[in-house]
């Protein structure tokens, strides 16, 4: 089991940045173990993946509407996965939530939320225009 906390949300002016960040707190399993993903939630539309990592942090992945934009990294040592978030639109506005699967469960789809078992509480980012 893993227990996520999202912060590093807030208001940010169309053209700017913010960094996010995810800090796990599993029990009996390494962070490093588990593959992790950023999701995010506007008002009155579905859940939208954003982007993923491998337990290893070798592999990313990445919604189109955010490739190239976004980064997504991780560090182990510190339990906690990044989103950093430049260039940022008013269409970017959403509830963001970090997500996590363990890496011993088999094949990944990491752009499904059905994909993904334990999920964090979420963090608002509003870009004004």
């Amino acid at each position: 089991q893993v227990q996520l906390v999202e912060s590093g949300g807030g208001l940010v002016q169309a053209g700017g940045s913010l960094r996010l960040s995810c800090t796990a707190s599993p029990s009996g399993r390494t962070f490093s173990s588990y593959r992790l993903g950023w999701f995010r939630q506007a008002p009155g539309k579905e859940r939208e993946f954003v982007a993923a990592i491998s337990w290893t942090g070798g592999t990313t992945y990445y919604g189109d509407s955010v490739k190239g934009r976004f980064t997504i990294s991780r560090d182990n040592a510190k339990n906690t996965v990044y989103l950093q978030m430049n260039s940022l639109k008013p269409e970017d506005t959403a509830v963001y939530y970090c997500a996590a699967v363990y890496s011993g469960g088999g094949n990944w789809a990491p752009r499904s939320p059905t994909n993904y078992r334990y999920w964090g509480q979420g963090t608002q980012v509003t870009v004004s225009s």
